[in-house]
């Protein structure tokens, strides 16, 4: 259905959506969660700033259409690095290596994404978009763990790159443990995780 109106806002009406989203998503890359208003994100789209709520009645809905782009984004860059063909716990390091470096280099929809009033209140099928994730890392997990509840250790590996994400963002981590990058902090949490890797002869 077409808006009859003049301007950006005559564009049809999953134009003008797609496009609110989109300015949001660079809203938050550029400059973090704290800057998405629904007033600056109509603004960066040109359109009214009441114009957002024909689409998104309430703030959480259109922070959730973000978030959806951003693990969207986080599931691409997985498939693109998993090594499909190798061992799982090789596939589970590399996963976990996205995970990192997507939690440093889009830092601010890294922290939109796991707002828990988000992924509580179930817009827009947020927890269908995120779930797969965790379902993936759990069935790489029982291949390397079978004795062990793999959506349980994927939960406890999860919190524990979470921790790391966190912790090396505030510097908390270099400043404890010297190290110049997380790399061999999560080699330190795969080895708890999974116990140490085997090393050929």
């Amino acid at each position: 259905m077409t808006l009859h109106r003049n301007g950006p806002e005559a564009e049809t009406t999953d134009g003008l959506r797609d496009r609110l989203v989109r300015v949001g998503v660079e809203l938050v890359n550029t400059e973090g969660a704290q800057a998405l208003s629904l007033r600056e994100i109509a603004r960066r789209a040109g359109v009214s700033h009441g114009a957002p709520r024909r689409y998104f009645p309430a703030h959480l809905d259109l922070l959730s259409a973000i978030a959806r782009q951003g693990f969207a984004e986080l599931a691409a860059r997985i498939a693109e690095e998993d090594p499909e063909t190798a061992p799982a716990r090789e596939r589970i390091e590399a996963l976990a290596r996205v995970y990192l470096d997507y939690a440093g280099s889009r830092r601010g929809m890294y922290e939109l994404m796991f707002r828990h009033e988000l992924l509580e209140s179930g817009r827009l099928g947020l927890r269908e978009t995120s779930l797969p994730l965790f379902a993936h890392l759990a069935a790489l997990l029982a291949r390397v763990r079978p004795d062990a509840d793999p959506v349980l250790l994927a939960g406890a590996l999860w919190a524990n790159l979470h921790g790391i994400a966190q912790l090396w963002h505030w510097g908390s981590l270099g400043l404890a443990t010297g190290a110049d990058d997380p790399g061999p902090l999560l080699s330190a949490a795969l080895d708890a995780h999974l116990g140490p890797a085997e090393t050929a002869p």
